[in-house]
């Protein structure tokens, strides 16, 4: 057999082109990940896959794990057994500052006693002739808040302390985007938000999607899950017992799945 050519995602055998169906690697993938504190056993062989470019939903009640597992993803946590795979490749996720070199971003802190543009460059400020180079770093921060439709802000010179709660969501975002991270991690980013500020949150969400990044979402609300969410994951005490495209399921389902682990419904013969 002739060698293959591989160009652009086509392979060609010879002069002849072979159509072959292609798998997009997740960008994070997670196998068997495993988690003790002392004798308590937290995760039990957890799997899971973010692709880039949708937004999962993790799913499950008070106590099923998710906390701990995003902990062990972000590097807060190191896992006691499994794997984790960043774009196909076997990667340790060691500490906090491992997952932000690979382009993981989860703090999504701000210090009220900073402006905007000193939170989204805090820790990685830029200089000029040793100074702080103020007007560089107000130009980008402007550009990031304009290109994610951020326009609520009255000045981007204002204390974060001033802003609202949607507000504050939008430049932490704002501030992922801008440190080009590929995933980013968001737990339960509606919570105490009126509706207008939901609706600003879910709408940036969207569009962190659409520029390409993988987001995760760890949400009890289940009507921003399927406002949003393109593949939901659901963790019951310590175990993944589902993850699929969110067209497979209603909220029925996602509850059932959340409060029993899908029990009462295999015995259903669902």
């Amino acid at each position: 057999m002739p060698p293959r050519d591989v160009r652009g995602g086509i392979f060609f055998l010879g002069s002849r082109m072979t159509k072959m169906a292609q798998v997009a690697e997740p960008l994070l993938k997670v196998r068997g990940v495993d988690k003790h504190f002392g004798a308590v056993q937290a995760l039990y062989g957890v799997d899971l896959d973010l692709p880039a470019g949708k937004i999962t939903a993790l799913c499950g009640d008070n106590g099923a794990g998710k906390s701990v597992f995003t902990k062990c993803i972000s590097g807060v946590y190191q896992p006691d057994h499994g794997e984790v795979f960043w774009e196909g490749q076997p990667v340790h996720i060691h500490n906090t500052r491992d997952a932000s070199r690979l382009g993981i971003y989860q703090d999504l802190a701000l210090c009220d006693n900073l402006d905007i543009v000193q939170n989204m460059f805090l820790g990685r400020e830029r200089l000029s002739r040793y100074l702080l180079d103020e007007d560089d770093m107000e130009r980008a921060a402007a550009q990031t808040l304009a290109s994610l439709k951020v326009t609520t802000v009255r000045s981007i010179r204002q204390p974060v302390a001033s802003l609202s709660g949607g507000q504050r969501q939008s430049v932490a975002i704002s501030k992922a985007v801008m440190w080009n991270s590929k995933l980013v991690i968001m737990d339960e980013p509606t919570a105490a938000l009126g509706v207008v500020q939901t609706g600003m949150v879910l709408g940036l969400l969207k569009r962190l999607r659409d520029r390409g990044l993988a987001v995760m979402v760890i949400s009890h609300n289940l009507n921003d899950v399927f406002e949003v969410a393109d593949r939901v994951a659901i963790l019951y005490l310590g175990r993944m017992v589902i993850q699929d495209d969110i067209s497979n399921f209603d909220r029925q389902r996602v509850v059932e799945y959340m409060t029993t682990g899908g029990k009462g419904m295999k015995a259903a013969g669902n």
